[in-house]
């Protein structure tokens, strides 16, 4: 807490005027300083120093005095959880605006607060250039200062129109009054004393009451309580007779409400690492958090029981990727997932896109609880407004029903777009990021940062009328000279973006990924209402074709591995060049990257490419992926050429599946008879729902590429194992002839 100082305490009627004003309507004030670094400093410390503040939190590289303790902007995960009443966001010349940074600190003012913002004098004026922060955006060959500030004009525009915000220019030596919303009616007390609003209560009486494979969706905007809410359901589950649940989030930060909620319920616990412990009627009890890669692998620990594993409750569940969600609904049946619908994790409309028809089809009983009722805050409060504005917390593509129409109506059309007339268009760039967030697991504020002013992106959208139905997001890579190149290639040198070329000349060694110009197609999204409408092609082919006339080689990808997406790119052309060997601790996938050639030569390189990784393939899949999905497995094995099938090959096959030896001693056979066959069904099968026997060659995979036991075999005994393994040799020999 800080007292005030005597030399502010006359002077600063305005600030109790608004303090007073924001606490009576539970609502959060803004301040925009846009003044010289040194003005501004001294503005915001005089507001630092007029009232005592409850954890006050200054941001930016340094603050005015020594007894301030600054919070770096890349800090500000760590904050998340807590509360403050007054923040200064220090985005003047010494670090810059931190769009991350901001969204995340946003959201832990509390009612009553002052948020004040700090910037250049330019901003009033729009003669804006690219701040510090954006040496993070810049890569080899920009500099920060060569880069458009599109985003940064945009922010100060909304800054100026925001009629709630307080303006202290150079000029004025007060603030020019903001206006306030009028105070919202009074919420009802909420009959659970735990609870805030009933909403809230509701949530909790749904989640302490979760039965056996009737998932429970609890989705709410920002301040709602919704983390609240499972740490207060956690402890009553634990009150009803549990003894352990498992949490899970993308970022550990993201439960802290959570953890907080049991501490409040129980402080009798304690709480280490990311584990609370609490003792209840002579029974030990946990709450653990574990990343959403370890989840899975946790089920196999000694005394957790497979078949009754604990209650499991999933955090930001939009941004985590649908296929790892799936696999949960099938290993733990007791699940809750929480998800915000509009946040820097995720969308809660792309959640349900992606997700809610394999709910249905998985556990059609399962039922959504939404948050509407703020807990923080009250209804209206103009920084919610002012942030979702700003960083577009809230951009949402056309309605079902505009698109289906549009499409009656109009051809599809293609267009690149000017980027600084994206900027200046409120409309389209909600509707055209919408669909990028809506399609991607995980959106920050800095992507549309990226989208706006980074460099050497395009953008090229698909239309039908005036309606978009598609956008990609294409990033030059590559280029590079040959000295530098090599300097990579050895580890001496690693510039600053460029992903795919130098992952491929860093992993792979080679040096033309680097030398060679690419497109990266880094984002691609089709309005669900649209797809299978051509429209994801018909984006591809365009990016190619203006590829072409820029004298670019490659067209490349990276994305998080899952069977359907691989199958996508296929069709359109693109191999396979690497895969990650590791997971993503946030998405539990690992990274693929895959490319297309649009020059004769470039189809030499990556022909060359492509043949070193599916000669590596086989003896990762024994190794390190030895545990990644059959159906990603199968999708990557696809590709190459399918092996000759000799007298020989089918004599052997043949004597295993009459009865002769053990599969591990004929392997070598079986994996290229597997092969041969699988290589030769077209595309458009492989893609397809296989009957019941050529399912179980595809689930194969994982028995002879893996070593591990497919689901068919894993609860069988050994003479039941080896019977259907020689069951399916026999399939293979059908299907297979010698090649002439």
């Amino acid at each position: 807490m800080n007292a005030p100082s005597e030399d502010m305490t006359s002077s600063s009627a305005w600030l109790d005027a608004l303090v007073d004003a924001c606490r009576e309507r539970r609502h959060r004030g803004v301040i925009w300083i846009p003044a010289s670094s040194e003005l501004a400093r001294t503005r915001a410390l005089s507001l630092w120093q007029a009232r005592a503040w409850h954890a006050p939190l200054w941001v930016g590289e340094a603050a005015p005095e020594a007894d301030i303790d600054a919070l770096s902007p890349r800090q500000a995960r760590t904050r998340l959880g807590r509360e403050h009443d007054l923040i200064i966001f220090d985005a003047n010349a010494a670090l810059g605006f931190d769009p991350d940074a901001f969204g995340a600190l946003s959201g832990t003012l509390r009612a009553g607060g002052l948020l004040v913002v700090l910037t250049p004098a330019e901003w009033v004026h729009g003669q804006i250039s690219p701040d510090a922060d954006y040496a993070r955006l810049a890569h080899w060959p920009h500099a920060p200062e060569t880069l458009t500030a599109h985003y940064l004009a945009r922010l100060a525009r909304h800054l100026l129109r925001e009629p709630s915000v307080w303006h202290w220019s150079d000029e004025h030596a007060t603030p020019c009054p903001g206006r306030l919303p009028e105070a919202s009616a009074p919420a009802e007390s909420s009959p659970d004393d735990a609870c805030i609003t009933h909403d809230q209560c509701e949530a909790v009486h749904r989640l302490t009451r979760l039965r056996r494979r009737r998932p429970v969706v609890l989705s709410a905007d920002r301040g709602r309580g919704k983390s609240a809410a499972l740490g207060i359901a956690a402890a009553r589950r634990l009150a009803a007779g549990e003894t352990t649940l498992w949490v899970t989030a993308p970022r550990r930060a993201a439960v802290e409400p959570l953890f907080e909620r049991l501490a409040a319920l129980y402080p009798q616990g304690h709480r280490a690492e990311m584990r609370f412990y609490v003792t209840l009627e002579a029974r030990r009890c946990e709450v653990r958090f574990l990343a959403p890669d370890a989840v899975t692998a946790a089920l196999s620990e000694p005394g957790v029981d497979r078949h009754a594993p604990p209650t499991l409750f999933v955090d930001e569940a939009a941004a985590i990727p649908t296929p790892l969600l799936a696999r949960w609904l099938d290993a733990f049946p007791r699940l809750a997932f929480a998800t915000t619908v509009h946040g820097y994790e995720g969308t809660g409309r792309g959640f349900q896109v992606r997700f809610y028809a394999r709910l249905s089809r998985r556990t059609p009983d399962w039922r959504e609880i939404h948050l509407r009722e703020p807990v923080r805050w009250a209804d209206g409060d103009p920084l919610e407004r002012l942030t979702r504005d700003m960083l577009l917390l809230d951009a949402a593509p056309a309605d079902d029903g505009e698109v289906e129409a549009a499409l009656a109506a109009a051809p599809l059309r293609i267009r690149w777009l000017d980027r600084e007339a994206l900027a200046h268009d409120e409309h389209s760039l909600k509707t055209l990021f919408g669909l990028l967030v809506q399609a991607h697991y995980r959106t920050t504020p800095g992507d549309l940062r990226q989208l706006l002013d980074g460099p050497d992106v395009r953008l090229v959208v698909a239309y039908a009328g005036d309606t978009c139905l598609g956008v990609c997001q294409v990033q030059a890579e590559g280029g590079f000279p040959v000295d530098l190149a090599e300097r990579v290639v050895l580890g001496e040198r690693r510039p600053r973006g460029h992903l795919l070329a130098q992952s491929l000349a860093a992993h792979g060694g080679w040096q033309t990924a680097l030398t060679s110009r690419w497109w990266r197609i880094m984002r691609i999204a089709v309005h669900p209402a649209a797809r299978r409408c051509g429209v994801g092609r018909a984006l591809v082919e365009a990016v190619a074709t203006a590829a072409r006339t820029h004298d670019v080689a490659h067209l490349g990808v990276s994305f998080g591995a899952e069977a359907m997406l691989i199958a996508f790119w296929r069709r359109l052309g693109f191999i396979s060049l690497r895969l990650g060997l590791t997971r993503e601790a946030a998405s539990g996938e690992h990274a693929l990257m895959m490319g297309q050639s649009l020059t004769s030569p470039a189809g030499a390189s990556l022909a060359t490419w492509s043949d070193d990784f599916q000669h590596l393939l086989p003896s990762l899949l024994a190794f390190e992926l030895a545990h990644l999905e059959t159906g990603v497995v199968t999708a990557l094995l696809h590709e190459g050429m399918a092996p000759e099938v000799n007298a020989e090959l089918c004599a052997r096959l043949e004597r295993f599946a009459q009865g002769g030896g053990e599969l591990a001693l004929v392997r070598p056979w079986l994996c290229r008879a597997w092969l041969a066959w699988w290589r030769r069904q077209p595309q458009e099968t492989a893609d397809e729902t296989p009957g019941e026997d050529t399912r179980a060659l595809h689930d194969w995979a994982a028995t002879l590429f893996q070593g591990r036991d497919d689901e068919a075999t894993r609860a069988m005994g050994r003479q039941a194992r080896i019977a259907h393994w020689r069951r399916l040799a026999g399939l293979l020999s059908c299907r297979l002839r010698p090649t002439p």
